[in-house]
């Protein structure tokens, strides 16, 4: 009895596996005949060409606010707006300490008084010593003429007293020459120490008027209304990779040159994207993009193209930047915001077209596959123009139907999935 249970139990394991491989070979075959290829009819009509990106919101016309550039020292913020504050055209937004340059600008105006004083008493001396030297001049001629009318009288009188009048005119003569000579001079000295006076004065006012610029530029303003952004301070003396760098605030000290703010114009919003290189050659300036701001569903705006930036990024990823100017902006709008474009770039009128995953390309061939009866056959046909979703084509007609996949590809795969799985039952 033992002998005859353990000669069936093969027997009826071998029986078991063929019933299982003819049932699993039918479903098989059953699912085989039912898998169909997926169609499509080739269409008439417009077709619209578009590209879609991802951009952010900003606003356009950006307002950079820099610490001034005051020799090397460093400034020190005793006022700074709010990040995201709203402020008027002329509103203060950061201030710095000017202590030392109103010290500076009162040293100048010292110096300067000082010196609009010495210039007045140089150019008081010098009208002294002009007026002095003009009646000597005037003086010295009057002797001259004196000693001319008493040489006049040399023929009635004696030789050695002729010779008197003649030294005496001679004497006069010099001597009024001479102060004509020294008048000269001492004007060109006097006018030369008005000049060095003058100088200085001009280099005190230099110096009052660089200090006051220096304090008046130590308060920003807003140039438009807008929003506040302050920047990143990275003068932070702890830093580690990836850390969030703090934004300036009170008591920071700022070096020259260094941004602390911005204030985006929100009268001229922009949109930046950065596009695939492929999509290059379709987009161009004037361009009109339907937007859709993530932060403000169910509103839809429009925006045109302003202008494309260079393309930069790895070869499997090249990308240029795209701005965009936002036409009819809202108050609800914010810096930073995400949106969603879709820039229309051609429209082909009364073309022929098909999804894009109906069309195949091989060996410099562009072709479709063409229902004839129960099966499928490659067409030729010219491509005109393709986009991310359709293709506009030539060579076909409307209405005809045209596989989705390849047929091909398909057929071999059903031929080949029962057998796989026998393999693996075999193996196993």
């Amino acid at each position: 009895m033992i002998r005859k249970l353990l000669i069936a139990i093969p027997v009826l394991g071998v029986l078991g596996f063929g019933v299982w491989k003819a049932g699993y070979a039918l479903s098989a075959e059953a699912t085989g005949t039912q898998s169909v290829v997926p169609v499509t009819r080739v269409r008439r009509g417009d077709v619209i060409f578009s590209v879609t990106a991802r951009a952010d919101l900003q606003g356009g016309n950006t307002q950079m606010l820099t610490a001034p550039m005051i020799g090397g020292a460093e400034l020190f913020l005793t006022q700074l707006r709010q990040p995201g504050e709203l402020v008027k055209k002329d509103e203060v937004v950061a201030q710095f300490d000017t202590t030392e340059q109103v010290y500076k600008l009162r040293e100048a105006e010292a110096d300067l008084a000082e010196a609009e004083q010495k210039v007045l008493e140089a150019q008081f001396e010098s009208q002294a010593k002009q007026e002095e030297d003009r009646l000597a001049l005037v003086k010295a001629e009057s002797e001259l003429k004196l000693a001319e009318l008493e040489a006049r009288r040399n023929p009635m009188l004696a030789a050695m007293t002729a010779r008197q009048n003649d030294l005496a005119v001679e004497a006069a003569r010099n001597h009024f020459e001479q102060l004509k000579r020294d008048l000269e001079d001492r004007r060109a000295t006097s006018m030369t120490s008005i000049a060095i006076h003058e100088a200085a004065r001009g280099k005190a006012k230099v110096q009052a008027s660089m200090a006051q610029r220096n304090i008046d530029s130590m308060t920003l303003k807003a140039s438009s209304d807008g929003y506040v952004s302050v920047q990143q301070n990275t003068q932070t003396n702890f830093f580690y990779m990836g850390m969030q760098l703090p934004l300036f605030q009170l008591g920071d000290s700022v070096r020259p040159g260094m941004a602390v703010a911005q204030i985006p114009d929100l009268s001229s919003w922009e949109l930046t994207a950065r596009i695939s290189e492929l999509d290059r050659g379709h987009i161009a300036p004037s361009q009109i993009a339907s937007v859709k701001v993530v932060g403000l569903p169910g509103r839809l705006f429009s925006a045109t193209v302003k202008n494309l930036g260079s393309t930069v990024g790895p070869q499997w990823d090249r990308r240029f930047e795209c701005k965009l100017a936002l036409d009819k902006p809202i108050p609800e709008l914010r810096p930073g915001m995400s949106a969603n474009i879709v820039i229309t770039t051609d429209t082909v009128k009364d073309a022929l077209w098909l999804p894009a995953q109906a069309l195949f390309q091989s060996d410099s061939r562009t072709y479709v596959y063409l229902r004839k009866g129960e099966g499928f056959v490659p067409q030729d046909v010219k491509l005109v123009r393709r986009s991310e979703s359709r293709v506009v084509i030539t060579g076909i007609n409307a209405g005809q139907e045209v596989a989705l996949a390849n047929p091909t590809e398909q057929e071999r795969e059903k031929k080949k999935g029962p057998g796989s799985a026998t393999q693996a039952i075999t193996k196993s």
